[in-house]
């Protein structure tokens, strides 16, 4: 099997560079904290609840740019699919911590849970308090604790920040982001897998004419591996089974977020856009926001996840509220 090519200078220089490159683009809006692998706003807001985001390099945006106007106040980047260490974690909360707490927001993965327990233990020894709100978004697994996260973690992150700007205390912001939560549920699927910058390697293997339905961020298995089906047969599973999970009944309204894992067509995406659509309407689901693009990758993974946050008056106020930043832009719905 033939490597993948990656445009890079060294393996271990990886993380770094593009935390600076990130740097850059933000024209001083965003800046690194000393040498640690954290990035946070330049410009520290006071008196308001911390938001702290992190997990493993490999996913850009998500986690590491998704510091800025209308998100988080800091991001602490792991290595390649590592997560990033509680004294990195510890760095990035103490960096933003304006005395009224901190608030995390990571992926349900084992390493990112211990790692950030562990810093909330630090800080808490120094006085300043922390709380976690995990994302646990995949619609695939049944087991709530189990639920790994994924691409609803850009809703879950901005509703977060939204909160940490508008509500006075951190259990406040706690209560709101774990309520939000629960209205949130997201499935994936994949074609082809990935690769490790590293050795370019990829991430699992799996055949021409196969795809894996259900699956996690690095190429965890899902519920299933089949043949491939037509785009519409597809979208028609994936969107049911997010119905089915939410529980979503006629006249409820939706924010759907078709995430790019990193190399499918817009070709692709705006087909299953159409059988999507199709389907809500005709069940009498209302999607009033839409977003679309390449938030949660896994480097050139070809697939895609489809999330949908059921929407009350608070959450749309929350998610449409005015957010930028580098690398992404102008994040608003269509």
């Amino acid at each position: 099997m033939s490597k993948v090519k990656k445009i890079f200078n060294a393996p271990a220089r990886i993380v770094d560079e593009t935390l600076d490159g990130l740097v850059a683009l933000s024209n001083g809006a965003v800046v690194r904290e000393g040498m640690w692998p954290v990035l946070r706003r330049s410009v520290k807001r006071t008196g308001k609840v911390a938001l702290v985001i992190g997990g493993g390099s490999g996913h850009e945006p998500m986690y590491t740019a998704f510091v800025g106007e209308g998100f988080a106040d800091a991001s602490v980047a792991g290595e390649i699919f590592a997560a990033p260490s509680p004294d990195q974690i510890a760095v990035a909360a103490r960096a933003v911590d304006t005395g009224k707490g901190v608030l995390f927001v990571f992926g349900n993965y084992a390493g990112d849970v211990m790692n950030f327990e562990v810093a909330s233990e630090i800080l808490a020894e120094e006085g300043i308090r922390c709380a976690t709100s995990l994302v646990a978004d995949d619609a695939a697994i049944a087991d709530p604790d189990l639920k790994r996260g994924i691409a609803g973690a850009v809703y879950q992150v901005k509703l977060a920040a939204w909160a940490c700007e508008h509500l006075d205390t951190l259990d406040e912001v706690l209560a709101f982001v774990e309520t939000a939560k629960k209205n949130l549920s997201t499935f994936g699927v994949a074609v082809r897998a990935g690769s490790l910058p590293h050795t370019g390697t990829p991430t699992f293997e799996i055949g021409d004419d196969e795809i894996e339905i259900g699956m996690g961020m690095h190429g965890e298995r899902g519920v299933k591996r089949q043949k491939l089906p037509l785009a519409d047969d597809l979208t028609a599973e994936i969107t049911d089974h997010l119905v089915a999970d939410l529980n979503l009944k006629a006249g409820d309204e939706i924010a759907v977020l078709l995430d790019n894992f990193g190399s499918a067509t817009y070709a692709e995406l705006m087909i299953v856009n159409r059988k999507m659509r199709m389907i809500l309407n005709e069940r009498g689901i209302v999607v009033s926001r839409f977003d679309i693009g390449a938030y949660f990758t896994c480097q050139e993974m070809s697939g895609f996840s489809l999330s949908f946050l059921r929407l009350n008056p608070d959450l749309k106020v929350a998610l449409n509220a005015p957010a930028y930043v580098p690398g992404v832009g102008q994040f608003g719905g269509v």
